[in-house]
């Protein structure tokens, strides 16, 4: 069974910072390439960043220079470090898992930059 587990989200102020964390079983996580999405509501799915399995990385231009998408293989682990938070940040991030035609998706956890 595939599990696309998200932590770290939370309350945070404008200015500040977070590290998101999801933690990948039941797939070879090495051979994956790893997405964040977030979303907010009435509003489509936006690709965040992407880290391939070679750790090429690829940020949208809204969070280039102020988030970090990482990786750990031997713990199936994939991370966005997120600085200088925005309120336009605050949504529903999501972790997504894409190898060929599999495609597996996280429960989300919310992020709310607010003072």
């Amino acid at each position: 069974q595939v599990q696309l587990v998200e932590s770290g989200g939370g309350l945070v102020q404008p200015g500040g910072s977070l590290r998101l964390s999801c933690a990948a079983s039941g797939i070879p996580f090495s051979i994956y390439t790893m997405h964040w999405y977030r979303q907010t509501p009435g509003k489509q799915r936006e690709l965040v960043a992407t880290i391939t399995r070679g750790d090429s990385t690829n940020y949208a231009d809204s969070v280039k220079g102020r988030f970090t998408i990482s990786r750990d293989n031997a713990k199936n682990t994939v991370y966005l470090q997120m600085f200088s938070l925005k309120p336009e940040d605050t949504a529903i991030y999501y972790c997504n898992a894409e190898f060929t035609s599999r495609n597996y998706w996280g429960q989300g956890t919310q992020v709310t930059v607010s003072s």
